[in-house]
C-alpha cells in the first residue's frame, strides 16, 4: 500500500508536483472531465455535473450509439448544446501540461475528454481515449469537418440532422458513445505510455468508467499521484494524494 501524503493547499501541492516531475524523466497524465471544469465546461458526475440535470432523457441514453441511430434530431440537439464548447479556452492544468511536455518532463497526456484544450494548450503527445469533438464525420464518404461547422449549422436536413455537402451522408462525431468500443490504435498507445511511465499523475476522474480507468494497472512505476476534489476507488494506491483546484495545483 502507498504512503499517502495527502494535500489539500493549493500551494504545497504545486510545489510537490513540481519537486515530483523535476524528479522524474517519463511521467505521464491521465486526465478526466475535472481538468476542464476550471475552463467553463461541466463534468458528469459532480452535484452540477450533466448528469444530476434534467433532460428529456437521461444524458447516458442520448450519449448512446443506439439514440444516434434511432433518435438523431435528439441526439444533435444535446450534442451541440451540452457537448461542444466552441468558446472554451485552456486552463493553467493544460498549458503547464504542455510546457512540461516541450520541455522534456512529461512523455504523453492520455485524456477521457473530447474538448481538445489539450492540444489547444500545445500539448503533441495527446491519446484521446473517448475522441474528439473537433472530428466529425461522413459515414458515407470519411469527409471530416470541425465542431465550428456543426455549430454553424447550414448543412443539415429539415430536422436539424448534419449532412456531408460532398456526398449527402449522415456526419457522426468521432466520439465513443455508450455501446461502442474505445479505438484500438489509441488504447495501446495509451496503454504503452503508461507502462513505459516512471511517474503517473491522475487527475480530475473519478476512476470509474471502464474501460479508462482500467488502464492504471499497467503502470509499473514509482510515483502514483491522484489530483481529484472526490475521493477515488484507487486513492488508497497513491503515494500523493491532492485534493485541491487541479488548475491551481499546476500553477507553477
Amino acid at each position: 500500500m502507498a504512503s499517502n501524503q495527502a494535500i489539500s493547499d493549493p500551494i504545497q501541492a504545486a510545489h510537490e508536483l513540481k519537486r515530483l516531475f523535476d524528479e522524474h524523466d517519463h511521467a505521464v497524465f491521465f486526465g478526466g472531465a475535472g481538468v476542464s471544469t476550471a475552463s467553463g465546461i461541466p463534468d458528469f458526475r459532480s452535484v452540477d455535473g450533466l448528469y444530476h440535470q434534467q433532460f428529456a432523457y437521461p444524458p447516458e441514453t442520448m450519449l448512446s450509439h443506439s439514440f444516434y441511430v434511432s433518435h438523431p434530431a435528439e441526439f444533435f440537439d444535446f450534442y451541440r448544446k451540452k457537448m461542444i464548447a466552441l468558446g472554451a479556452k485552456p486552463n493553467r492544468a493544460h498549458t503547464k501540461l504542455a510546457e512540461l511536455e516541450a520541455a522534456g518532463r512529461l512523455d504523453a497526456v492520455v485524456t477521457q475528454n473530447i474538448d481538445g484544450l489539450h492540444q489547444l494548450a500545445g500539448s503533441k503527445k495527446v491519446w484521446e481515449l473517448h475522441g474528439s469533438v473537433h472530428r466529425n464525420i461522413c459515414q458515407r464518404c470519411g469527409a471530416v469537418y470541425d465542431a465550428e461547422w456543426i455549430c454553424a449549422r447550414g448543412h443539415e436536413d429539415e430536422h436539424g440532422i448534419p449532412l456531408c455537402p460532398e456526398c449527402g451522408g449522415r456526419i457522426k462525431p468521432d466520439v465513443v458513445l455508450y455501446e461502442e468500443s474505445l479505438d484500438q490504435r489509441v488504447l495501446m498507445g495509451a496503454v504503452e505510455s503508461i507502462a513505459n511511465a516512471d511517474m503517473l499523475v491522475i487527475g480530475g476522474t473519478s476512476l470509474v468508467v471502464y474501460p479508462a480507468a482500467g488502464l492504471t494497472q499497467y503502470f509499473r512505476g514509482d510515483t502514483l499521484v491522484i489530483i481529484n476534489r472526490d475521493p477515488t476507488p484507487q486513492d488508497h494506491n497513491a503515494d500523493v494524494l491532492i485534493s485541491c483546484d487541479i488548475a491551481k495545483a499546476f500553477d507553477f
